[in-house]
């Protein structure tokens, strides 16, 4: 099956896949763990502390945390849903949930090296400030939605019913029950995972990626063409740094945006979300943050050319 813009070739859409599910699976592995631990050994007053009360606050924080608790995109889902169920409000777990694979050590030690020669300290700078912005700015407009509009009805119902393990379980005993819940997170992100990795290499693969050269040449062209390129590439955030600076061709906030946009919506996380938020809320979460990080990107290329 072939054509001038499609062409699927089985060998390549095999060893993209693979290498994508290779790369996220370890990330995915790690949150679930993650999960079932914080299940188990997370009390749901420790969260109501960890946050500060007044909302605008809490959301700045929780666009922050990932310098401190840093999680990779394909792992964090899981995380957020557990965190949701002990009683995080829901703009705080979506301010962190967006910033976190940006704004960490990781992807700032990455994003420095592989934009070596090409201002690495602005580009650093530019990317973690702009992630964590715009993860705040999704954080307060959650903060305005019914909660029912943003969570799945599942979800939903595990919110302030979360009771946490009693102390005098045995150690053992609760280590088992951490691996059972983190078992059960796993397989639910993987199924959502493994389809979303499906398609991304089939858009990765089948697609003639020519047709987004002749778009540099227009910065009004290139910051959308780039977005789209990062969500259906579904890259890791700790290394998507060194595509990016690949495209030399293209101005530096196109290069921007796809490092902003990408960690936060790719193909394969609309599928991931699925398991966590409502159809609608993850669908208007994509549009709102390509429009909103794409004119953002846009007005940094006006005020820092």
């Amino acid at each position: 099956m072939s054509g001038h813009w499609f062409s699927f070739s089985l060998p390549d859409f095999s060893y993209s896949f693979l290498s994508i599910l290779f790369e996220g699976i370890p990330f995915i592995l790690f949150g679930t763990l993650l999960s079932g631990l914080i299940d188990q050994f997370l009390p749901a007053r420790v969260m109501t502390r960890l946050i500060p009360r007044r909302p605008a606050v809490g959301i700045c924080v929780s666009a922050l945390l990932g310098l401190v608790f840093p999680m990779c995109e394909c792992g964090i889902v899981p995380v957020i849903r557990r965190l949701v169920a002990k009683g995080l409000p829901v703009s705080n777990a979506v301010a962190y949930m967006l910033a976190a694979p940006i704004v960490n050590p990781i992807t700032a030690i990455s994003t420095y090296a592989a934009f070596r020669g090409q201002g690495p300290e602005e580009f650093t700078a530019l990317r973690l400030g702009l992630g964590a912005f715009v993860a705040a700015i999704a954080g307060f407009a959650v903060l305005n939605l019914p909660i029912r509009a943003v969570l799945k009805k599942s979800v939903l119902d595990q919110c302030g019913h979360a009771h946490d393990a009693p102390r005098h379980e045995p150690l053992p005993r609760r280590l088992a029950a951490a691996m059972h819940a983190g078992t059960r997170d796993f397989l639910d992100v993987t199924v959502y995972f493994v389809l979303g990795v499906a398609v991304a290499s089939v858009f990765g693969t089948a697609i003639n990626q020519e047709i987004f050269l002749p778009l540099a040449l227009n910065e009004l062209l290139a910051v959308p063409s780039m977005m789209t390129l990062a969500a259906i590439l579904s890259l890791c955030s700790s290394s998507d740094a060194f595509i990016a600076a690949t495209f030399v061709s293209f101005p530096a906030v196109a290069k921007l945006a796809f490092m902003v946009f990408g960690p936060m919506i790719d193909l394969k996380l609309l599928f991931v979300y699925n398991m966590v938020f409502t159809r609608r809320f993850v669908a208007g979460l994509a549009v709102g943050l390509f429009i909103l990080i794409g004119l953002l990107s846009l007005r940094l290329g006006i005020v820092f050319p």
